[in-house]
């Protein structure tokens, strides 16, 4: 079921974060690479080839096992994670969670003690950044990923 809801302002959001009181990210080079359908793959691959070499001036170095479904920036508090093609995660369709539209791309926010965690709306396959808690305060973060989130990635619904 798709979510319906609005996405909210990015100052809420940042106010939110800021609220949560998040500690220090995991600064692990491994990431768990996801499984998605061949459709959902070849998406996640023309994803790949439109990120950016560095976000928040952060350099990106991709995680091991090497995967065009996965990308990082930055390491420790100011690590950026992206996973394309996870599975369909709860959090898309609970109303307690907000959402937050940057660059014509709705993501939906979780706060975590590791740092923020963004999860794409109304797109198929689902993309997901886990950030570092320099960034609990930061939604601008999302900003690069914008236009290659919304060229490569399909709208399942259109919203304002």
């Amino acid at each position: 079921m798709t979510s319906f809801r609005r996405p909210l302002l990015v100052l809420p959001v940042v106010a939110l974060l800021a609220a949560a009181g998040c500690s220090s990210s995991d600064a692990s080079a491994k990431v768990a690479v996801p499984s998605p359908s061949a459709k959902e793959a070849a998406a996640c691959t023309a994803l790949d080839k439109l990120l950016p070499d560095t976000v928040a001036g952060q350099k990106r170095h991709d995680p091991s096992p090497e995967s065009p479904l996965t990308a990082r920036w930055g390491d420790g508090d100011a690590e950026i994670v992206l996973r394309c093609g996870i599975p369909r995660p709860d959090e898309v369709a609970d109303p307690k969670y907000p959402g937050v539209q940057v660059e014509g791309v709705s993501w939906t926010v979780q706060a975590r003690a590791q740092g923020p965690r963004f999860i794409t709306q109304y797109r198929e396959p689902y993309v997901e950044l886990l950030t570092g808690t320099r960034y609990e305060h930061d939604a601008s973060v999302l900003q690069p990923f914008g236009a290659p989130v919304d060229k490569a990635i399909p709208k399942t619904l259109d919203v304002p």
